[in-house]
């Protein structure tokens, strides 16, 4: 009853809010980053942050199917909108990247050719930006059955942004390691266990 009640009370709010909650962070770490509230380095912690909010959208993302089947909470009609989020934060990421960290278009090309992080999360984006492009409506009518499996790309594609994280971060430090283990376990939710298991 209190599930029902929840999803009653999640049906009645507007997907902008979530658009507009979810783009918050983005301006408060602008902020942060031109009064000096990020630190030494506030190009670094930019990045970091806007990549941070990347990965959380991506995970959230994820975790709507699995909610939905497992719990009964039911986000699907903000999933379109978690995505779009997550792919708004990885161009702000990539663009504080290009802007600001390297500024030398020269310079853009060798840093993803020579720095595997920066070649893995190069992938990662490549893989996200079809997905984007064919959110609308439109697309999805136009695409058909073939748009679902388009958007199985998002799979490589989190698992390369998770990657990146624990590539950029020199060492094995946890939080990087969080990313990706909650990554892996929400992937391996969506693998076809029990069909194996009955043709075993």
């Amino acid at each position: 009853m209190a599930l029902d009640r929840l999803n009653s009370g999640l049906r009645r709010v507007p997907v902008w809010a979530v658009y507009l909650a979810g783009a918050l962070p983005a301006p408060l770490l602008l902020y942060q980053g031109a009064t000096g509230g990020l630190g030494v380095e506030p190009i670094k912690a930019l990045e970091h942050g806007l990549g941070d909010w990347a990965l959380r959208f991506l995970i959230a993302g994820l975790v709507v199917t699995p909610l939905r089947r497992r719990v009964g909470l039911n986000l699907m009609r903000f999933r379109r909108a978690l995505g779009l989020l997550a792919f708004f934060y990885v161009c702000l990421h990539l663009l504080a990247w290009l802007g600001l960290d390297v500024r030398i278009p020269a310079q853009i090309w060798a840093d993803i050719v020579k720095r595997p992080y920066i070649t893995v999360g190069m992938a990662g984006f490549l893989l996200l930006l079809p997905l984007a492009l064919t959110s609308n409506a439109l697309a999805v009518r136009r695409l058909g059955a073939r748009w679902r499996r388009l958007h199985r790309l998002v799979y490589p594609a989190v698992l390369l942004g998770a990657v990146h994280f624990v590539m950029l971060r020199k060492g094995l430090q946890l939080e990087p390691l969080i990313y990706l283990t909650v990554m892996l376990a929400l992937l391996a939710l969506r693998l076809p266990v029990r069909r194996w298991l009955q043709t075993a």
